[in-house]
């Protein structure tokens, strides 16, 4: 591998995690919706991640393979005076879990930081390598 599929390695990362971000941020602000676009309660949705070639050298990189929902069934919680209650008085609230949203987005600004530093050593490395033939 050259050094130069590092990037190509880490920017997939990065690109992968960026993903993860904004899905783990679209989950985070509908934590207490009850309606989605289409009328049904939000469900939770989780990023797929694929490894994919990157060139010749045989790097592998990663990339998203589908965003899936949860089939976790949503909170129901019983209140007839809401619009949205079905005819046993219940409203079905999202699926999303805050908690295991926080986590997954820590996990994913790490995994993004971490492919950040790899990136910016790498580059350290190929300048002090550049200043060796000085």
């Amino acid at each position: 591998m050259s050094m130069f599929s590092i990037f190509n390695v880490s920017g997939s990362a990065v690109s992968a995690q960026s993903q993860r971000l904004n899905v783990v941020a679209s989950n985070l602000a509908n934590v207490d919706a009850v309606a989605g676009p289409d009328g049904k309660a939000y469900k939770a949705r989780q990023v797929v991640f694929q490894t994919q070639a990157m060139g010749t050298d045989h790097a592998a990189g990663v990339r998203v393979s589908a965003i899936k929902e949860s089939e976790t069934p949503g909170r129901r919680v019983h209140d007839p005076s809401h619009p949205a209650a079905d005819e046993e008085g219940y409203v079905t609230h999202s699926n999303v879990n805050a908690v295991d949203e926080m986590v997954n987005m820590i996990s994913a600004s790490r995994s993004y930081q971490n492919n950040i530093e790899v990136m910016n050593t790498a580059k350290s490395l190929l300048l002090k390598t550049l200043q060796i033939g000085q």
